[in-house]
């Protein structure tokens, strides 16, 4: 008796998970175990769901001759897929040294509800060999760099060269220590209150002035939120608001009459007849002024214009019409005698 119940304890720690609970089988194909081995868990997203239970090469499956034959729980089956696009199988290593495991990856898979006897999608991780082959190649990029990194070393410390100089070089050092130390002088000064800097920092009358003025900005904003001065009266004053308000209102006004053709400038702008008119008004007058000053062949009134003759000839009539006025004041009777006849 116990030896059978020693027996079952075995079996059920020997790695079946869920002994007496229902199971699928699933195959998938790979190329190499990677030290896989019969009994080591599956899992899917991270939790274990079964065990595998046969590995061997099978024949034709030239490019992938190891069949892994897995057996898990069918509580789990409908998050399984088959077929190209369905649930990935991969081997896996539970850390750089750890065991072997299948990690099946559903995240992505498409297809039909994985059955009992159905072929799962291999996906090939990196193997230890891998690994170790990945980090060799690594180590000796990394050694070719120390190598590169010592010839620098070496060139800075032997051969001549900027870097050589600056630092082994003590005028170098001398330049950089008097630099440091006119510096440092500088500073001196201007905690000292010397120079305009230090006469910045150290001076009261500055700070005062300063002050002053802001309290001369606070004052005009409290003027002017108190409705003094011009600003605040723009700012503050209702009238002027309203009269800027009465303002923009006639001239949306007037804009609205333009473009409905009222008024002369509306019908300047609207009406296309009163517009060929001007046009026609203007072009007349445009020849009229021609004719004008055209003198080759004058009319009246550029005779009257460009002719000195008939400024001369009024200008005598001017003349002689002020004598005559000049003499009828000066004697009347000579020119104002009335004559009476009684018929």
């Amino acid at each position: 008796m116990a030896a059978i119940t020693l027996a079952v304890l075995i079996f059920l720690l020997s790695g079946e998970v869920g002994a007496f609970t229902s199971k699928i089988t699933l195959f998938f194909y790979v190329d190499n175990t990677e030290g896989l081995k019969v009994g080591a868990p599956v899992a899917l997203q991270g939790v274990t769901i079964g065990n595998v239970k046969d590995i061997r090469i099978v024949p034709n499956h030239a490019l992938d001759p190891v069949q892994i034959t897995l057996r898990v729980n069918t509580k789990y089956q409908f998050l399984l897929r088959a077929g190209k696009e369905g649930t990935k199988a991969t081997i896996a290593t539970a850390g750089v040294l750890g065991e072997s495991f299948v990690d099946l990856d559903s995240k992505n898979a498409k297809g039909n509800q994985a059955k009992d006897g159905d072929v799962l999608e291999a996906k090939n991780a990196p193997g230890l060999g891998d690994v170790v082959r990945s980090s060799q190649t690594t180590l000796e990029n990394l050694n070719v760099l120390v190598n590169r990194l010592d010839k620098i070393v070496a060139q800075v410390q032997n051969g001549p060269g900027t870097l050589n100089g600056f630092i082994y070089d003590p005028a170098l050092y001398n330049r950089a220590n008097a630099i440091l130390g006119q510096i440092q002088t500088l500073v001196n000064d201007v905690n000292g209150g010397k120079g305009t800097i230090g006469e910045l920092l150290k001076d009261n009358t500055l700070a005062r002035k300063l002050n002053a003025s802001i309290d001369k900005v606070n004052g005009l904003i409290d003027d002017i939120n108190n409705g003094k001065g011009s600003a605040g009266k723009f700012l503050k004053d209702d009238a002027l608001y309203n009269n800027a308000n009465g303002m923009v209102a006639k001239g949306n006004k007037l804009m609205d009459d333009i473009n409905n053709g009222k008024g002369l400038i509306g019908k300047l702008a609207k009406d296309e007849v009163f517009a060929k008119k001007l046009d026609d008004t203007i072009d007349k007058l445009s020849q009229i002024a021609a004719k004008l000053n055209d003198t080759s062949s004058p009319g009246s009134l550029g005779k009257l214009i460009y002719d000195p003759s008939v400024y001369n000839n009024s200008d005598q009539l001017l003349i002689e019409t002020r004598n005559l006025m000049k003499a009828i004041r000066e004697n009347p009777k000579k020119y104002l005698t009335i004559h009476f006849k009684i018929f």
